[in-house]
């Protein structure tokens, strides 16, 4: 049976339960012992990341003693020359083991583009990320993110996008390793053309990251972020709850979480959800929390 088949037969036998939020009806998964768990990105902490503030290796302390999350995801730009430093990757895992945290994904930035036109700079940037997946088998991962950008036509660019992920998703294959593309910015905030591409490589190793937030197209232009959702969620192997300011009632002010939510039950997916803030309206600590209590606010509303 082809992948495409497998999601839309799935599909059909998905029946529905109910979840009221804010008065808007929910309409979830069919088993109700399924809901969803929640992990934290690295993200969430650049600012304090970048400024020096903390280290990269608090991470897992941050996620387990002060929001009691027991699963990360990783941005390589944290530890970008570190990917080959065993020593430094034994103490990652080393101080995972030990708070109980599981590692799940590694987000690669700052390797090429995995669609660049230039087929040998499209290759360089396929194998520079070779190194980032053996770290992630290494760390216990079961996925790295890349970024599916390329330059040209929309149709040269998911010819493009689809050389350089089925190349990297074969190579990451022999590693026990997903390769996942996030929405994020140009051609793959548009959800049609990531399910295009996804469509095209075909691999059971290639899959998405939706981003609640990620659909700017260009510098005014937006694609539906609740359609793009819709779109690119049956290929998901992670899920990203982008967040930035929230309401006096503890909502995302620019994402429907119940909405958004309902979304990712309805295509199956039960796995991490990923708390990503971005906002600077409050402090990331704060930000995190925020998110947190929102996140747990859907879950606990699901009628069982």
């Amino acid at each position: 049976m082809k992948r495409r088949d497998f999601i839309k037969q799935s599909a059909t036998i998905t029946g529905v339960i109910t979840l009221a939020g804010l008065g808007n009806p929910i309409i979830l998964g069919s088993n109700t012992n399924k809901t969803f768990k929640i992990s934290l990105a690295e993200w969430s902490l650049h600012r304090s990341l970048q400024s020096k503030e903390i280290d990269h290796l608090d991470f897992y302390s941050i996620a387990k003693n002060k929001f009691d999350i027991s699963a990360v995801e990783y941005v390589n730009s944290f530890f970008f020359d570190k990917a080959k430093n065993l020593t430094y990757l034994k103490e990652m895992k080393m101080r995972a083991d030990d708070l109980g945290v599981k590692s799940l994904l590694i987000m690669c930035d700052g390797e090429g583009n995995i669609g660049d036109p230039d087929s040998n700079k499209r290759t360089q940037a396929v194998e520079n990320h070779y190194k980032w997946a053996e770290a992630a088998q290494y760390l216990g991962c079961h996925s790295i993110r890349v970024n599916a950008r390329s330059f040209g036509t929309y149709d040269d660019q998911i010819a493009l996008a689809t050389d350089g992920l089925h190349r990297l998703t074969e190579f990451c294959d022999t590693l026990n390793i997903n390769t996942i593309v996030e929405n994020h910015g140009g051609l793959s905030s548009n959800g049609k053309w990531l399910s295009a591409v996804m469509e095209k490589v075909d691999h059971p190793r290639v899959g998405t990251l939706p981003d609640f937030g990620n659909f700017k197209l260009e510098e005014d232009k937006w694609y539906d972020r609740y359609n793009g959702m819709r779109e690119i969620m049956p290929y998901a192997k992670a899920v990203s709850a982008k967040s930035h300011e929230f309401d006096k009632h503890g909502n995302e002010t620019g994402t429907d979480y119940f909405k958004m939510m309902k979304i990712v039950l309805n295509a199956g997916y039960h796995g991490y959800v990923g708390i990503e803030y971005e906002g600077t309206r409050h402090s990331e600590m704060e930000g995190i929390q925020l998110t947190l209590e929102l996140l747990k606010k859907v879950r606990s509303m699901e009628a069982r």
